[in-house]
Order: C-alpha cells, then structure tokens, then sequence
C-alpha cells in the first residue's frame, strides 16, 4: 500500500502493481554517471556521480527530463545492481552519489545503500528530489542521507495543481 509521496495512491507495488508514478517493485534507472552539470560545490573536481532514476511522482508540464519521467526510458534494476552503480561511480572519482528524483524509490535506495556500505561505500550520498516528497519518507532517510537538494517548485496551489496535478505541492 504505497504512501511514499504525498500522492498516496496505495498502489501494492510488492505485487507488481504500479503506482501514480509508474514504478513498481524495481527502481528503474535511465543512466548513471559522473555529471558537471550541479552547483559547483557537489561537483568539485571530479563531478558528482548522478543516477538518473526513471519515472516520477510529480510530472511537471514542463520537465526537463521528459524522456525519463514521462516517458518512462530506463531499465529496472535490482538492489545490488543499484549499489554496483553507486561503487562504480565512487572507483571513478566522483565526491558523492547524486540521486535524481528519488522519492517514488526510496526503499530500493535504502536497501541499495545497506548492501553498497558493506561493498565500501563511503562518499556522501545527495536526495536531490522535485520536493513533492512525504514527511514519513524523509524520515526514513534521516541518518543516512548527507545532503537534501529539493529543487522547489511553486508556492501557489493553482499553479501546482494545473503544471502537476499536485494541488497539495506547498503544504
């Protein structure tokens, strides 16, 4: 019964039904790399190593990443593929693991990192997220996650409700 966003669809995605968001049991990932293009203290000298996470439970009119979110582009992976990816991006020199709109995944994630941390991870992880994210959820997070980049959106209900159907994005 999901209730990881304020959207609350209670879609059983255990079973493999999918939620508002798309997403079912897996994480799917559209790409994971060292990437340039953050605020400069994330990326330093060696760039901060995002994983493009497919879907989301906002959708935005006017997305960035609509071939991702909207469209769905991306591969499901498991648990100990998401932490390889994490590792690898962390071998290559990145300073941090850059999570790109993970609040429809956050338990794949923390079971992600459980088994990246006793692969050897160790650099600071980012929650960099639409802010359309459920207080319950963050609170999982708390401790573990080392950085929060909530990238807000609007301040007006009307506007989030007609850019997102997200009448209750403010609150």
């Amino acid at each position: 019964y999901c209730t990881l966003c304020p959207r609350r669809c209670g879609a059983n995605r255990l079973s493999g039904e999918k939620g508002v968001c798309r997403t079912g049991k897996r994480a799917e990932v559209s790409s994971y790399q060292p990437h340039f293009g953050e605020e400069a203290p994330l990326v330093g000298v060696h760039s901060s190593g995002t994983i493009f996470f497919t879907h989301c439970n906002l959708f935005c009119i006017f997305c960035q990443n609509y071939e991702i979110s909207h469209q769905g582009i991306g591969n499901p992976v498991s648990g100990r593929q998401l932490a390889e990816m994490m590792i690898r991006l962390q071998e290559r020199g990145c300073h941090n693991i850059n999570l790109v709109t993970p609040s429809h995944v956050a338990p794949q994630i923390l079971l992600a990192i459980e088994i990246a941390s006793k692969m050897g991870l160790y650099v600071p992880l980012i929650y960099n997220t639409s802010g359309y994210d459920s207080i319950e959820t963050l609170r999982l997070l708390d401790g573990i996650i080392d950085i929060y980049m909530p990238d807000f959106k609007f301040w007006d209900s009307k506007v989030s409700e007609k850019a997102c159907k997200a009448g209750d994005y403010s609150q």
